[in-house]
């Protein structure tokens, strides 16, 4: 009995059910049947593409079976299903003329590759079945061009922010992205806004909890300033509605993508006053440590060099946040933000208008004729750099402060409770110097048996300009 082998692959399964492997399963048990042969065994790749290289574990197991000689024939519902690239067909080639293995095909009939007509055939539907699937990635990626020149979306996995259609904002998300945004320009990281997103059931749009990497591609996106992206470049306005201004997007970017940005989480901060409070005789940042027993394990700030300063983490952390609040809730709090030149702004608008503009003439001019190719390359490449340039100055005029949200607020006291580590850091450092100093020895002026030994005179807070 001719022991047959049934290879069955389908390369997308849109419905996640393996019908289309079902369905040529079927018509290949069908040809089995025909010819009295015995099924030796099948072999399946679903969701499998045959065309990029990845590999096939069904088809594999295949060919081995193939080379020991376990199989007679190879029975298959096309002869794309089992081959899309030449060096493989080569491989299965050699693989069947060792043992003489001819291969059926339920749509394209029987290919004998032990002779040199069969390989002929073999060869040529092979070249047929690459050059469809070439044919066929181009006509998408034009299409995908197409829908990016015309601002149209492109399709894909639900963008968070949107609904399904990729166009029709979802408020509730569209909040998220704006204060995320906001809190990134602000001094804020991706760590905390991740874990303040998960700590309140937000999810992304496939339904997973947040990690600093997705929220950082989510941030990026030029979606999220209604602009269309293709093959990583911004090529125009897009047709839904942005859910942040393009100068708020352009600085968030600037932020993220900075190479100066600290992205390593092993040194993440856990104190307030790690690394931005200095010792008032080396000068040397100070650390949050737990201090010996005598000292009952207390948190304690000390000098990073060499103990010569040693404060009470909780007192000085609460001396200082008694000093921000106070000094933030002044009438003239409002006149620290720098708010951009709203002349300056619009100017950078106008000229890269005019850019992109100047851009869409050159791209007519070489499809008319009218300049070659060389020009096209020399001038596009002229006018890119300068609305890179323009781009990197309408990011910094909209990078806002890291009072933001604060100053302005009903109760600053308040407001600076609801700030993270990060952002509560950020405003320190924008806000003051602040210097500890060796004590005097014996007790505080004024100390009272049961009162700390906290001397507030001792800290030093010098207001930046």
């Amino acid at each position: 009995m001719t022991r047959a082998a049934i290879y069955c692959r389908i390369s997308r399964d849109r419905e996640g059910a393996g019908l289309g492997v079902e369905r040529q399963y079927q018509d290949c048990i069908a040809l089995v049947e025909s010819r009295s042969w015995t099924i030796a065994e099948t072999y399946t790749d679903n969701d499998l593409s045959a065309y990029r290289g990845k590999p096939r574990p069904g088809y594999r197991k295949l060919l081995n079976d193939i080379t020991t000689g376990l199989i007679d024939t190879v029975v298959a519902w096309h002869t794309d299903r089992l081959h899309r690239s030449p060096v493989e067909l080569e491989e299965y080639i050699a693989a069947c003329d060792q043992h003489g293995v001819p291969t059926h095909t339920v749509k394209a009939g029987p290919l004998d590759l032990a002779t040199p007509s069969g390989r002929l055939v073999a060869r040529q539907l092979g070249a047929v079945a690459r050059y469809e699937v070439e044919h066929s990635i181009e006509r998408q990626q034009r299409a995908k061009l197409q829908a990016a020149t015309d601002g149209r979306w492109k399709g894909g996995r639900r963008p968070f922010g949107y609904e399904a259609d990729g166009v029709t904002v979802r408020p509730t998300e569209a909040q998220v992205v704006q204060d995320a945004t906001t809190t990134i320009l602000a001094g804020g990281s991706l760590r905390g806004i991740a874990t303040n997103l998960n700590l309140h059931g937000v999810v992304t749009s496939t339904g997973r909890a947040w990690s600093p990497t997705e929220l950082r591609k989510m941030l990026l996106r030029p979606r999220n300033a209604g602009l269309m992206e293709h093959r990583g470049e911004v090529v125009g306005y897009a047709t839904w509605p942005p859910l942040v201004d393009e100068d708020r997007w352009r600085a968030a970017a600037s932020v993220l993508t900075d190479p100066a940005r600290r992205t390593q989480t092993s040194g993440a901060r856990r104190w307030l006053l790690s690394g931005i409070a200095w010792c008032g005789v080396c000068g040397a940042p100070l650390r949050c440590t737990l201090q010996n027993s005598n000292r009952a394990g207390v948190p304690s700030y000390t000098c990073k060099a060499s103990k010569h300063v040693a404060r009470n983490a909780v007192e000085l952390e609460a001396y200082v946040y008694a000093v921000v609040v106070e000094r933030l809730s002044r009438p003239d709090a409002i006149d620290l933000l720098s708010a951009p030149d709203r002349a300056t702004t619009s100017a950078l608008h106008t000229d890269a208008a005019a850019l992109r503009e100047r851009l869409n003439e050159l791209a007519t001019a070489y499809a008319e004729g009218a300049i070659d190719a060389q020009q096209l390359r020399q001038g596009s490449e002229r006018l890119r750099s300068r609305l890179a340039e323009l781009n990197v100055q309408r990011a910094d005029a909209a990078r806002g402060s890291v009072l933001t949200s604060i100053v302005d607020a009903d109760d600053v006291a308040e407001a600076w409770q609801g700030l993270d580590l990060d952002r509560r850091r950020a405003v320190i450092t924008a806000l003051m110097r602040i210097t500890v100093h060796r004590t005097r020895k014996g007790r505080p002026k004024g100390w009272r048996p049961g009162s700390s030994y906290f001397d507030p005179s001792t800290i030093e807070i010098v207001p930046r300009a």
